[in-house]
């Protein structure tokens, strides 16, 4: 036991300082194992060892796609289309709005969807005399649950289905029920408490006179935009390719990484892009995070720290599978309500699959409830998810605390 403490120290200065954002999330993280190398706790080769480059090459790889679809103008075209659709009626604005925003969220990360989909909602509605806040608020949650659909969603199902050998196949077959019922009861909610708000504008003339020349601005914006139709499609082609070799993972037996890698590459050379510009694109600080905490959990899993952990903190609830279950479920959801998920979920997986060990449960179901309460968890707080933050920040920029 005595050999386990220091690096369980190192790991929660970590944790505390990325907590209160004392320093980069990133650098606290890498110095964190620079310490652990330079007290010789752990090596060069076996750290390097420890990281799941999988992960970081899915991640990377959807980066790229990322980036060169938004500088398509593929999110201007669907925020637009979405726009036109809604006719001004502030039920269809929250409706059709949290639709895309969770569909979109499933394949692409949170983040953008974000970005691109609340400042067009805010124009919408504020343009409507309508108050936008609880509208940015919807999307940011729809997005963390839109995101726990999928393997490629949010970044702690890349790193579940990376570290536990998941396929694409199984996360929205047995998560897609889940996030769906979210969604409508999400809506349901909104709707439900607010319904002055969304009440039908058609009998307030001066109301739809406002919103059909709001309408015309933003046709009149998009059509200013210069689309490269042949770019958009070359995009769109390679985004389609990826989900469809995700989707084919047990036939081709290529991993998520390597296809995510491989198409963003092949998009960066087909397109013709600036790839020292799309390269800046790149979140590195994010990938230097994951490889960081990949080294930190990896040293605690072989110095015993995770087993120690798992033996008399989770496994005290007992072998009963469905108190395992909700235990996994409701810490993963409260904890990742306050705290980033992404570092718990790296912590998790050891411990959860120690339990699995100990107690088998069918159907991968711990693996689902750590997966539902890590990305559910971050709509909690306003701090929960990156999302949040963005949408939050974006609405205080255009004025709206």
């Amino acid at each position: 036991m005595e050999g386990i403490w220091f690096p369980v120290v190192v790991f929660l200065a970590v944790y505390v300082a990325i907590t209160f954002e004392w320093i980069n999330k990133a650098v606290a993280a890498l110095l964190g194992v620079m310490v652990l190398l330079v007290f010789h706790v752990v090596d060069e080769h076996t750290a390097v060892g420890l990281i799941d480059f999988e992960t970081i090459m899915l991640l990377f790889g959807m980066m790229g796609i990322v980036a060169v679809l938004r500088k398509s103008g593929f999110f201007t075209i669907l925020s637009v289309w979405i726009a036109e659709r809604t006719e001004g009626s502030p039920l269809r604005i929250l409706v059709l709005f949290s639709i895309v925003t969770a569909v979109t969220s499933a394949f692409l990360d949170n983040v953008t969807t974000v970005l691109i989909i609340v400042p067009i909602v805010i124009e919408l509605t504020a343009g409507m005399g309508l108050d936008p806040k609880l509208f940015v608020i919807s999307q940011a949650v729809v997005s963390n649950i839109g995101g726990t659909a999928t393997l490629i969603g949010d970044p702690p199902n890349i790193i579940i289905g990376s570290k536990v050998g998941l396929t694409f196949n199984q996360f929205p077959l047995y998560l897609a029920a889940p996030v769906i019922l979210c969604t409508a009861a999400m809506i349901f909610y909104y709707w439900f408490t607010h319904r002055e708000l969304f009440r039908p504008i058609d009998t307030n003339l001066t109301k739809l006179f406002s919103v059909q020349l709001l309408l015309e601005k933003i046709r009149f914006e998009f059509l200013s935009l210069k689309i490269d139709r042949v770019f958009l499609a070359k995009g769109l082609g390679c985004l389609v390719l990826a989900i469809g070799l995700f989707v084919t993972q047990t036939i081709t037996k290529l991993s998520p990484g390597v296809v995510a890698l491989t198409v963003a590459m092949i998009l960066f050379v087909i397109t013709r892009v600036d790839v020292e510009h799309m390269l800046q694109e790149i979140e590195w600080s994010t990938l230097l995070f994951f490889i960081g905490l990949f080294i930190l959990v990896g040293v605690l899993e072989k110095q015993g720290a995770i087993e120690w952990i798992a033996r008399n903190v989770f496994l005290r609830v007992g072998d009963n599978p469905y108190v395992m279950v909700l235990v996994v479920l409701w810490v993963s959801g409260i904890v990742s309500g306050f705290l980033d998920n992404i570092p718990f979920t790296i912590t998790m997986i050891p411990i959860v699959q120690i339990m699995q060990a100990t107690t088998p449960v069918p159907h991968n179901i711990l693996w689902w409830a750590l997966s539902l309460g890590a990305c559910f968890g971050g709509n909690l707080t306003m701090i929960g998810a990156s999302a949040n933050i963005v949408a939050t920040g974006m609405s205080r920029k255009l004025g709206y605390e």
